[in-house]
């Protein structure tokens, strides 16, 4: 999954990002509202998390520009002000949560999959192909009732796959969706990361289920179907 996150605190930006990419994002960064707003219009997005004061358009401001612009993408607004005028306000223009400064980075994370979830990011409840389980909320992956123990970026791909089952992703849709905008490496890092996944994913059992499209991607597929 996917999340920006606009706050113009250093400091504060930097340790938000570094949380959520330890727990398995990719994260982008912005620092004012202009480099938001570009950002927001450029790539798509799983939730935002954004501060209401940033210089440039504040967090309000490019709120209603979200929302008046068709990007419905979930909002987690920060804000050092726990005044009720304030959250009304932000609610109204199409927050779906609100987070007070200070906060814990366990509470960020808790809120930021309960408004994932709520949007239907997430799906419903896990993904299931044949003998594999996916849960997105928990992060974990299980094959034939044994855990697998995945990188965070290995299960970023995984989820990714199964999002999309039977269908073909291509290397450029997962470097969009598992990596930052900051990555400028080659498209061949998708190649190793398939390799990791797959023998975790596929050679401990009989039946494979990550298939390689040549030229094009790669696929979950149950194969008996």
């Amino acid at each position: 999954m996917r999340i920006l996150v606009a706050e113009d605190e250093r400091d504060m930006n930097r340790l938000i990002v570094r949380s959520l990419e330890r727990t398995g994002y990719a994260v982008d960064c912005a620092f004012d509202g202009n480099q938001t707003w570009t950002l927001l219009r450029e790539n798509v997005y799983d939730a935002v998390i954004m501060d209401i004061m940033m210089p440039g358009p504040d967090g309000l401001t490019l709120l209603s520009m979200m929302r008046d612009g068709g990007l419905d993408y979930p909002v987690i607004m920060l804000t050092a002000r726990d005044g009720i005028e304030d959250r009304v306000d932000g609610l109204e223009r199409g927050a779906d949560d609100y987070i007070i400064k200070p906060f814990s980075l366990e509470e960020l994370q808790a809120r930021l999959k309960a408004v994932i979830r709520r949007a239907g990011k997430a799906g419903a409840g896990p993904y299931r192909l044949a003998d594999l389980t996916v849960d997105p909320i928990s992060m974990t992956a299980e094959r034939a009732g044994k855990k697998l123990e995945l990188s965070a970026k290995e299960f970023s791909v995984l989820l990714r796959l199964i999002q999309n089952s039977g269908n073909v992703v291509s290397r450029e849709d997962l470097l969009s969706h598992c990596w930052n905008f900051e990555y400028t490496g080659s498209s061949n890092v998708v190649d190793v990361y398939i390799r990791y996944l797959r023998q975790k994913l596929d050679d401990p059992f009989e039946k494979k289920l990550l298939c390689t499209v040549r030229g094009v991607g790669y696929a979950l597929r149950d194969t008996d179907r």
